[in-house]
């Protein structure tokens, strides 16, 4: 009687230990990640386009960090990355949009302001401020360090967004050769446009 009970008991938990799976929880998964990476900003969420690699985030400052293949015969990846600083830190609006200018040299014959262009919008009520930049990169590597190595690299763009959110701000920049950024620049656009 007592090995009948053992018996059924048995037979009940691998039941139950069958039904509870899932059999499509993998393919779920898969396809899950096929969508792209659910960025969460202060409340407002937004996936990202299925075709960047999300990456480990190099630093503290660093909230997401995104590969993006090189297109063409660009050799480079391009780069997304989320850097949050503290609520209210990071500096202002100006004072983001004037540094990232420094960045680039500007094709010979053009001044800095030829090829940048500055919107401002809102996304999900949260003001944005979105600059669109192009020339010769200067990288500098750690970037705030007063002996960083610095990197000339030539025809390179960057999109790069102020968000103002309640905690924030966030600085969105996308970042990487210009064909490659081209490329990627409707899905980064959708994505902004997406936070909700």
């Amino acid at each position: 009687m007592r090995s009948m009970r053992w018996l059924v008991l048995a037979a009940g938990i691998v039941a139950l230990g069958f039904w509870s799976v899932d059999p499509g929880a993998g393919q779920e998964k898969q396809k899950e990640s096929g969508k792209g990476a659910l960025v969460k900003l202060d409340g407002l969420e937004s996936r990202t386009p299925a075709d960047w690699q999300e990456e480990k985030p190099d630093n503290s400052t660093r909230v997401k960090q995104f590969r993006l293949s090189p297109i063409g015969d660009d050799k480079d990846n391009a780069e997304v990355v989320i850097f949050y600083f503290g609520e209210g830190k990071g500096g202002s609006v100006e004072d983001n949009i004037k540094r990232w200018k420094g960045f680039f040299v500007p094709p010979e014959g053009k001044t800095i302001e030829q090829v940048s262009k500055v919107e401002k919008m809102k996304v999900g009520g949260v003001p944005v401020t979105y600059l669109d930049i192009h020339g010769t990169y200067s990288f500098r590597f750690p970037p705030f360090a007063p002996n960083a190595k610095t990197t000339l690299r030539p025809n390179y763009r960057m999109l790069a967004v102020v968000f103002e959110s309640k905690k924030g701000p966030y600085f969105i920049r996308l970042v990487g050769p210009a064909d490659t950024v081209e490329h990627y620049k409707k899905g980064f656009d959708e994505w902004i446009k997406r936070f909700k």
